[in-house]
């Protein structure tokens, strides 16, 4: 038990000595961030039909007819049939306090994902004539996102090993290898851009109606990373 007990103090001791005469590793730690800018080639756009009345089974059949109509515009339309989806859909009453009865409110969205962005004029007005009374939503994105945020990967790692080389370049040491990678990138979709009427007083009436201002969008990656210092 003696021998155990001594054993088992000579290890503690030894492991504590190597503790105690191990070096810190010099190392630099920095922060770096990638951007692409990039021009998004499609839209996905939910809209609603939305109708009201006093009876409910009226207002769900007014409402019908008018998604058939739409439903018939998406189908003759340049979109694929997996292009288009209903999302929702709703029959609820609402009580007006003043006449003392209740009404009701029929409502179907749809989300439509637009491939060809010059399209997007036509198709609109073609569905609005078809009934649609309410566009909830724009949002333009990029098909190829995922190849981009690779390049705000590697772009976001250039920027962390040159601020490193800014650090110590008045420094007798050079930047290593890396010791840590980390991600920071919060993933997200970019922020809807709405449609916007672009007018002229000497427009053309016969020239194509030009209602999107498409913009671009910014694809982010952000890492912390620790280099060895030589």
């Amino acid at each position: 038990m003696k021998n155990l007990i001594v054993a088992l103090s000579l290890l503690i001791t030894v492991a504590t000595q190597a503790q105690q005469e191990q070096k810190p590793i010099p190392q630099i730690n920095v922060t770096g961030e990638g951007k692409v800018m990039v021009a998004p080639d499609e839209a996905f756009i939910t809209l609603s039909i939305e109708t009201k009345g006093n009876k409910a089974a009226d207002v769900k059949k007014q409402n019908d007819a008018i998604v058939e109509k739409v439903v018939k515009v998406l189908r003759n339309s340049k979109l694929s049939k997996d292009d288009y989806q209903t999302q929702r859909i709703a029959l609820n009453p609402t009580y007006d306090y003043e006449k003392k009865k209740y009404n009701y409110n029929a409502i179907q969205t749809i989300q439509i994902t637009l491939r060809d962005l010059s399209y997007y004029d036509a198709l609109i007005e073609n569905l609005i004539d078809a009934g649609v009374n309410r566009i909830t939503n724009v949002d333009f994105r990029s098909s190829k996102i995922e190849q981009h945020r690779s390049t705000a990967r590697k772009n976001a790692m250039l920027d962390a090993k040159q601020k490193a080389d800014d650090y110590v370049s008045v420094l007798s040491q050079k930047v290593g290898g890396a010791l840590m990678i980390s991600d920071n990138t919060q993933v997200h979709y970019p922020q809807p851009v709405y449609a916007m009427a672009r007018m002229t007083e000497n427009a053309d009436a016969a020239a194509p109606r030009e209602t999107l201002a498409i913009g671009q969008i910014t694809v982010t990656a952000n890492v912390n990373v620790s280099f060895f210092l030589n």
